[in-house]
């Protein structure tokens, strides 16, 4: 057999095996894609994490609310609790990344479109499988999804209490009202309890909730004040 020959043979498994690779990404690309322009315009029904809790619970609350029947104030409540950069980023805060790891990884750095990410798209824990898919979408949705949309889906799919999603369903279950009438304090408390929602109350707050919830408070007024929330409020 001669060299040339020889070489032809043992370069298809690679070249067949390199065509497989660039079609699975392809497909991943187009599923990225078709995923993300699909819930630009349609409402998320549901999230893995909101079908676990149902099945574990037998049900969970939950009423979508466009982004005109939530609050404004509530809005820059949970900008100014979670992502007070939200407006000038694209998906990723490099600076409280930084702080972060400077920190030793025992802060958050998490966006709120990269809270949106990893609920509306993908799975809780760990992984780097997962945080590389994470790193992919963000940006994708940042650039076909206007801020708001994000920020709409965000206060329609968080957790606000077990078995409790959604703003619409929080307002009614912890003040007996809904998103669009609360109070810049109701609206505080909610955002004050997101990063522990089965651990901390909205009604019943104790006195770290009150403390967090007076600062973002302060925060949500700073933001308006700055034109840091111009990015998700109607002129």
């Amino acid at each position: 057999m001669r060299k040339s020959e020889k070489t032809r043979r043992s370069v298809r498994p690679v070249r067949f095996l390199l065509r497989w690779v660039f079609r699975a990404v392809l497909a991943v690309a187009v599923l990225i894609g078709l995923g993300v322009g699909l819930y630009r315009v349609v409402n998320p029904p549901t999230t893995p994490y909101i079908m676990a809790e149902a099945r574990r619970l037998d049900g969970v609350r939950r009423d979508w609310v466009d982004a005109d029947r939530i609050a404004p104030v509530m809005m820059r409540s949970a900008v100014a609790a979670e992502d007070a950069n939200f407006c000038t980023h694209w998906g990723f805060d490099m600076n409280a990344i930084r702080t972060a790891i400077e920190a030793g990884g025992n802060r958050g750095a998490s966006t709120i479109s990269q809270q949106v990410v990893k609920n509306v798209y993908l799975w809780h824990g760990r992984s780097w499988p997962r945080k590389a898919l994470e790193a992919v979408i963000t940006p994708a949705m940042e650039a076909a999804w206007p801020k708001r949309r994000i920020l709409e889906v965000y206060l329609n799919i968080a957790e606000f209490d077990e078995g409790i999603f959604g703003v619409e369903a929080a307002a009614r279950h912890y003040f007996g009202t809904s998103a669009q009438d609360l109070t810049p304090v109701q609206a505080a408390r909610l955002a004050a309890i997101l990063p522990d929602p089965k651990g901390r109350s909205a009604s019943d707050p104790s006195r770290f909730v009150r403390n967090r919830a007076a600062s973002i408070l302060d925060g949500a007024a700073t933001i308006q004040r700055d034109g840091r929330a111009a990015c998700f409020e109607r002129a």
